[in-house]
């Protein structure tokens, strides 16, 4: 069970045809997206109840939920075969690798630039990952429930399976080998890959990569946020492909 917290994360949960459960109201809840939200959850057969101030307190403990939350069922992850052929229908496909990102806030938001990239996928590591959460689901902007996902043990697996299907692996790392991130030209079925936010990609991960790239830093900090490097990279492919 995963609780879903604020008016727009709830609405886009709704939209997207999450399996929600039921959807808590605090009394004296106005506004347009409130509207949308009683709206699309009767379209959509959603029970929503209304609670005291004091029951919905409790129900959301200190989180900051707008008065909104959504109790939706565990997230179903997709198999990587299906991811692939997803992707496959893409003109350009788009899969974005995730090796050991260990931050719930810093793995919704790169859920929610991934959405807004129009990602075909995103694959996790089921070790040394951060669990799929509310933390992630509000972090994210409702960019979740729309977003398909894959988890698996073995990421050096996938890179192999990727290759074997016409992909091309390219891992954000920086060494002596990496070009800079505009030098590609990306129009080619690809698989971008971003790593822990301590230590990156593992080294096999990265030996295993057809081509590394770095973001050119000019500040005295020699390192982006992960889930900013990931906007940075992201759209820089679509600028690079023209979208």
């Amino acid at each position: 069970m995963i609780k879903i917290y604020g008016r727009k994360p709830v609405l886009e949960a709704i939209n997207s045809n999450a399996e929600i459960e039921v959807i808590y109201i605090a009394y004296g809840q106005h506004g347009e997206v409130i509207n949308k939200i009683f709206s699309a959850a009767k379209n959509k057969g959603i029970k929503i109840s209304q609670l005291s101030k004091d029951k919905f307190d409790k129900l959301s403990g200190e989180k900051n939920s707008q008065g909104v939350i959504a109790i939706k069922r565990s997230y179903n992850f997709y198999e990587i075969n299906e991811l692939i052929e997803i992707s496959k229908k893409s003109v350009y496909p788009l899969l974005l690798l995730l090796d050991s990102i260990q931050d719930t806030h810093n793995l919704g938001a790169i859920i929610r630039t991934a959405e807004c990239a129009g990602v075909d996928g995103i694959v996790i590591t089921t070790n040394n990952t951060a669990p799929i959460n509310e933390t992630v689901e509000k972090a994210s902007a409702g960019a979740l429930s729309h977003v398909k996902i894959c988890k698996v043990n073995n990421l050096n697996q996938v890179i192999k399976l990727l290759k074997e299907n016409g992909y091309w692996v390219v891992g954000s790392y920086i060494s002596d080998n990496s070009k800079d991130y505009t030098e590609l030209d990306y129009r080619f079925p690809l698989a971008l890959i971003l790593g822990n936010e301590e230590k990156g990609i593992r080294k096999l991960i990265a030996s295993n990569c057809d081509y590394l790239v770095k973001i050119p830093l000019k500040g005295k900090i020699n390192s982006l946020n992960v889930s900013v490097a990931a906007g940075v990279l992201l759209f820089g492919i679509l600028e690079k492909r023209g979208k």
